[in-house]
């Protein structure tokens, strides 16, 4: 019997059959490739144990002059800044109503309230805070009713209702002396429209959520009824944030975090502020406020391919003057700006067409215009990030990369990507750069999810890749390198509630303490393709690298498959377990095709593959 040295190409391959990619891997999880070597990717543990409300679509993190470090989250229903481990809410206010405006009703036997307000213009999911009520009689107190609410319903313009609850969360039922309306001091103090979990294309009765509207009106496509996806840059020390479609809002760091955002044409000097925005940036050389996708001038009605920009060192001076820097410029091709990144010395601009270079070149001009590709666009806003001085993005189809020209990357799992791709979510794209490992991360949603579920890794200097799920804990939606934390930050996703978390990103070895599956698997290796001999495996010898952890009983398993033809499934014909002690395995299996795959499940080491050696001989026919 001879020992063979099994070197698998790096990276994973799923353009061609599991059979005709031989010699290469063609499935993995949770497993990176470095220098040619698959191994596990590092764990992830919460950056804080308070969680934030709503699914995340955003995180901007900053470091002011005075080098405190800023993380501002913006979800479907709240924008966050965390300032050491508090979720500070700083979600604008919509309107703050007169005292008696809002009055209240119960029913004896129900936790449901409803809140009386004519035009409250509130939808289901806003946040309202009540002060100043008085008790119903029973039940429902006045410490019941002050506090913050989210909206259960919207039965109609002038009522919606909510649900009872004490101070510590638990819900309050009423009784039969709750029969009062709270009085008429009662203060509402209503936070903006919250958005949707989820992208709507149409309108119609069946657009939005259920309760979210009145009954029997139809839905059009509105801020309030869309997927949240926020743009969020610092202002210096401060903050500016735009919620897809909606106005741009400041946060004035130095007001404190218990401060609020507010609309920035609420601010002085405030002159023509865009209050219909797609896209918001800071132009960090020449201090601009950029907005893509903006209303004019004396219009309330958005241009989705106008590029406006304030006059330098001014969030909210926007009126073009012969005395300052402002100006606005409407983009030529396409009908509609996706997104925008900031690379060197430039932004691209993504059209539904192609892309466009702005650059800074100063009076009387401000910043040039040029389209620098066409045929290709974004697949969402968030779908491209810039890593090492080159911007890599996602299309409706392929993978590319700027720097200087759009090229597109050789790509050896596109079929697996687009051929199971939930288009009707593609918003929900995001892409980040891993820069210890030379990274970019995408994350997507397949066909039979409406949320994000799968990911592809790139490796810009090996130009490998590798694929993986969320699941085992790490449903992710939004992302950043987090430089100055030295670590990746990533926001959480949970289906059974709203309570989310932040979670740091390659450290340790677990999923925030719990174990989490990393496999890689090997496509189909025979004795000899024009040969019906069947090949007997008696001996495997292992090669891996344990990192994290000198405990002699961590295991990782090699489980050697086999069939006898392509169409086949493939069987399991023995399982292996490798400890850091294991020289040689014996082992009895035989098949006509094999493949190797390689698994562990741990929460407390990692492991590196390096080249495994089989014993084999031919061992007859069938």
């Amino acid at each position: 019997m001879a020992l063979q040295k099994f070197v698998f190409k790096p990276g994973i391959n799923k353009e061609g059959t599991n059979y005709s990619n031989e010699g290469g891997w063609f499935d993995a999880d949770k497993v990176r490739f470095r220098k040619g070597r698959p191994e596990r990717i590092g764990g992830w543990e919460k950056n804080s144990s308070n969680y934030f409300i709503g699914t995340s679509r955003k995180i901007h993190v900053y470091k002011t002059a005075e080098q405190d470090n800023y993380i501002i989250n913006g979800t479907h229903k709240k924008l966050y800044a965390l300032n050491g481990n508090v979720f500070n809410d700083i979600t604008p206010i919509r309107l703050t109503t007169s005292a008696g405006d809002a009055t209240f009703a119960a029913t004896n036997g129900s936790s449901t309230i409803t809140v009386t307000e004519a035009g409250h213009g509130a939808v289901q999911g806003d946040f309202v805070t009540f002060s100043d009520a008085a008790t119903l009689g029973g039940n429902i107190t006045a410490t019941v009713l002050n506090q913050e609410y989210e909206i259960d319903l919207v039965p109609s313009v002038n009522t919606f209702t909510i649900t009872a609850k004490d101070t510590s969360g638990d819900t309050v039922t009423a009784n039969a002396s709750d029969s009062g309306n709270g009085g008429s001091s009662t203060v509402a103090v209503y936070q903006i429209n919250s958005g949707l979990d989820e992208y709507v294309s149409s309108t119609g009765w069946s657009a939005g959520t259920w309760g979210g509207g009145t009954w029997g009106s139809a839905s059009a496509l509105s801020l309030t009824n869309q997927l949240r996806i926020w743009s969020i840059d610092n202002f210096g020390d401060d903050t500016i944030a735009v919620p897809r479609g909606g106005p741009l809002y400041y946060w004035d760091e130095s007001s404190g975090v218990t401060s609020r955002a507010v609309a920035a044409s609420s601010l002085s000097g405030a002159s023509d502020v865009p209050t219909k925005v797609l896209q918001i940036m800071m132009s960090d050389v020449d201090r601009h406020v950029i907005a893509f996708g903006s209303n004019p001038v004396g219009s309330s009605t958005i241009d989705p391919l106008l590029v406006r920009f304030s006059t330098a060192e001014s969030a909210v001076d926007w009126t073009p003057t012969a005395t300052n820097s402002a100006g606005g410029v409407q983009l030529s091709s396409g009908s509609t700006i996706i997104g925008a990144v900031k690379t060197r010395q430039e932004i691209l601009i993504w059209t539904d067409a192609g892309i466009v270079s702005m650059r800074f070149v100063g009076a009387p001009f401000i910043f040039s215009f040029n389209e620098v590709a066409t045929g290709m666009s974004l697949i969402g806003p968030s779908a491209a990030t810039t890593a090492g001085g080159t911007v890599f993005f996602m299309d409706n189809g392929a993978f590319y990369q700027y720097s200087g020209s759009a090229q597109r990357l050789p790509c050896s799992v596109l079929d697996h990507v687009f051929g199971d791709f939930n288009h009707a979510q593609a918003y929900k794209v995001f892409a980040a750069p891993i820069p210890d490992h030379n990274e970019i991360i995408w994350f997507y949603p397949s066909s039979d999810s409406t949320e994000v579920n799968r990911y592809v890794i790139y490796n810009y200097l090996e130009q490998t890749w590798s694929i993986g799920t969320t699941n085992d804990n790490f449903a992710r939606t939004a992302w950043n390198p987090a430089y100055m934390l030295n670590k990746p930050i990533a926001a959480s996703k949970y289906d059974s509630t709203d309570r989310n978390y932040l979670f740091n990103h390659e450290v340790g070895h677990s999923a925030d303490g719990s174990s989490f599956t990393a496999y890689i698997e090997s496509s189909d290796f025979d004795l000899d393709p024009n040969s019906e001999k069947y090949m007997f495996i008696s001996k495997l010898i292992p090669d891996l690298q344990y990192r994290g952890s000198s405990d002699t009983a961590n295991t990782v398993s090699i489980t050697l498959k086999g069939r006898d033809y392509p169409l086949q499934d493939l069987s399991t014909l023995q399982t292996l377990s490798v400890t850091p002690s294991s020289t040689f395995l014996s082992t009895r299996a035989r098949s006509r095709q094999g493949a190797i795959r390689v698994e562990n499940n741990a929460d407390n080491f990692g492991w590196r593959l390096g080249d495994l050696r089989l014993e084999i001989r031919p061992d007859g026919e069938r």
